[in-house]
């Protein structure tokens, strides 16, 4: 079995690299809002933190953790966001506090877990790196929601990585949610990381193909960026199909952003 101390390390640089966006912010920018609708940036931060509570919960007592499923599953439209609006209520200082200490929490819970274990989530039960790898591709993700709120260009970094290879295994998923048939097909994938070292994933010789910036491709699995903002090319009219549809988070289809220049 495979080390997962890397991707655990990888989560903790990209909540460390967040923090820094948020940790001198006033009260006033805590409030400004992001591109989620009637979420602001205390939204996106106190969100993280609700997810890394329900993921420690999940390592740590498994009981308590399906106590949380049954309260989602009562309130699906609700819940998250219902958790969301309550951290966000906080002063800024103490919402940062429990941030880092949730996310400290989590992260030597998962580094102490028994090799091999696995753990219930909201969707099928996950290893340890895997659990790392979706609370990566969310911090990632909800950070680029606080910078754009900020109007700050963050620096890509390799561990894209992780969020590349969750939006590729989620390919069936994107069809399937939107009520289309998944393709019998291997798609190549193969995006460019911002060291330049070529990332791929599927057959060389597969006829449906999609290629482009790694984070151009995390942009859009993740519906940060709509695709007509971004330089990915398709080959094959099911890999077309998929960059319109790609979603590499969990739930119903997403809205997405409308392309840059559309009136809100």
């Amino acid at each position: 079995m495979s080390d997962p101390t890397p991707v655990f390390d990888d989560l903790r640089e990209e909540s460390e690299q967040l923090d820094l966006l948020v940790t001198e912010l006033t009260e006033e920018r805590w409030a400004l809002a992001t591109p989620a609708p009637r979420w602001t940036i205390a939204h996106q931060i106190a969100h993280l933190h609700w997810t890394d509570q329900a993921a420690l919960l999940a390592v740590t007592d498994p009981d308590g953790f399906q106590e949380s499923v049954k309260q989602a599953l009562a309130a699906p439209d609700a819940y998250v966001d219902e958790g969301a609006e309550e951290g966000a209520r906080l002063r800024p200082a103490e919402l940062l506090s429990r941030w880092r200490e949730g996310r400290a929490a989590l992260d030597g819970a998962l580094r102490a877990a028994p090799s091999g274990a696995r753990f219930a989530w909201f969707g099928p039960p996950m290893s340890g790196a895997a659990m790392a790898t979706g609370r990566l591709m969310e911090t990632w993700a909800h950070g680029q929601d606080v910078a754009d709120a900020l109007g700050v260009v963050r620096p890509p970094t390799d561990r894209l990585r992780h969020v590349v290879r969750i939006g590729v295994r989620a390919r069936d998923f994107a069809f399937g949610v939107h009520g289309l048939p998944v393709p019998g097909e291997e798609f190549r994938v193969e995006v460019t990381a911002p060291s330049g070292e070529v990332w791929t994933y599927g057959e060389p010789d597969a006829r449906q193909r999609v290629t482009g910036p790694a984070l151009d491709f995390c942009l859009l699995v993740t519906q940060r960026a709509h695709r007509a903002d971004l330089t990915l090319h398709a080959e094959g009219s099911d890999a077309d199909r998929w960059l319109d549809i790609a979603q590499a988070f969990a739930g119903p289809p997403g809205t997405g952003r409308p392309p840059k220049g559309t009136p809100e």
